[in-house]
């Protein structure tokens, strides 16, 4: 964790997973206004569900290791 406390990096990863979650709501809206095409939001909003499932994982990993 490079010296960071458990807190700390369950703080920043919490925060990412906030970020993330946002982006998945922007790129679907975008999606259903037709800013963007199905083809173009496809992968990208996979990409974000798939991150949303990684920091899920370690988010709970992180808070099982501090009890």
């Amino acid at each position: 964790m490079g010296g960071q406390s458990n807190a700390d990096f369950i703080s920043k990863l919490s925060i990412a997973y906030k970020e993330d979650r946002e982006s998945h709501y922007w790129l679907r809206l975008l999606l259903a206004t037709n800013y963007i095409t199905e083809l173009e939001a496809k992968s990208i909003i996979c990409d974000t569900e798939e991150l949303l499932k990684i920091l899920t994982a370690i988010l709970n990993s992180s808070k099982n290791e501090r009890k």
